[in-house]
């Protein structure tokens, strides 16, 4: 199992470059990539999207891109020779209007303004991409650790409360036939008292008792309840994404278990729904992470 939740990082260096990829991922319905890399990157966009898709299939993920190129052709100084031309001209004019000595030097017009430009050279474009590739490969090897350590956290936790919402389940069905009984007895103690005397008529209460219990049935109920908690204890021990599965039968646990507290009027199973309630809202809490 898999949590949505993780960080990777990886660095390489290689031929002068220096490439560094950062990955932050949270909790999504779906896999949401957001990038933040220089624009010279923006080729790589479509490819590293691909990339991530193969290794997550869930959570919104962070892209981080940060890129030093310290080769020696990796910049430009070009010379704007028209400019250079203007400068000369403007001094001559300047000394031939007045007594002025010329100490114009090399250095003192490349220091004149735009006189030079500095520019990033054309970046290798396969060279990139294979860097860019082995990097954001390592940080995601990384992010799928560190996922799968937040996973099997999530997994020990989900068993136990399935453990817990099965043992809940095992006292209602242990408490109902109780329920049936009590009502019985609370039933021919009030036409008792109503008739005094008279004769009570044993197949009329039977029938009573009857259509309460039948009113009242949670087998169908609590036998679905094992059905989820069998078929959650097999999705924890998949391999494959689960996420979507299990937020599907948490919904499934809250249809089964609303329906039994709208059956049932017994107080303690009232009180061991709202216990129930309580888990499946962890459950749901968790699976909400899942990746």
């Amino acid at each position: 199992m898999y949590s949505m939740t993780g960080y990777g990082r990886s660095t390489i260096e290689r031929d002068g470059r220096t490439l560094t990829v950062e990955l932050k991922s949270v909790n999504h319905r779906f896999l949401d990539i957001a990038f933040r890399m220089p624009r010279s990157f923006s080729f790589l966009e479509d490819a590293m999207r691909r990339q991530i898709g193969a290794a997550l299939s869930r959570g919104h993920v962070d892209v981080f891109v940060t890129y030093r190129n310290m080769r020696e052709d990796a910049r430009v100084v070009t010379v704007n020779e028209a400019l250079v031309g203007a400068y000369i001209a403007a001094g001559d004019a300047v000394m031939k209007n007045h007594p002025l000595t010329d100490d114009r030097t090399l250095s003192s017009l490349l220091s004149m303004p735009d006189v030079l430009t500095l520019t990033e050279a054309e970046e290798d474009q396969q060279a990139l991409g294979e860097l860019t590739q082995d990097a954001l490969g390592q940080a995601l090897d990384a992010l799928r650790a560190m996922r799968l350590r937040e996973g099997e956290a999530l997994k020990r936790d989900l068993a136990q409360r399935v453990d817990l919402l099965e043992d809940i389940t095992r006292q209602i069905e242990a408490r109902y036939p109780d329920t049936v009984a009590e009502y019985r007895d609370r039933l021919r103690a009030r036409v008792e008292e109503l008739l005094g005397d008279a004769m009570m008529d044993p197949q009329r209460l039977l029938q009573e008792v009857a259509i309460m219990a039948d009113r009242s049935a949670i087998a169908e109920e609590t036998v679905r309840l094992h059905s989820h908690f069998a078929q959650v204890r097999s999705f924890l021990d998949d391999n494959n994404p689960i996420g979507r599965k299990l937020d599907f039968i948490v919904q499934e646990l809250n249809r089964e278990v609303n329906t039994i507290s709208s059956k049932s009027q017994d107080v303690p199973i009232t009180n061991l729904v709202v216990s129930a309630k309580a888990e499946i809202e962890k459950v749901r809490e968790q699976v909400q992470n899942v990746e």
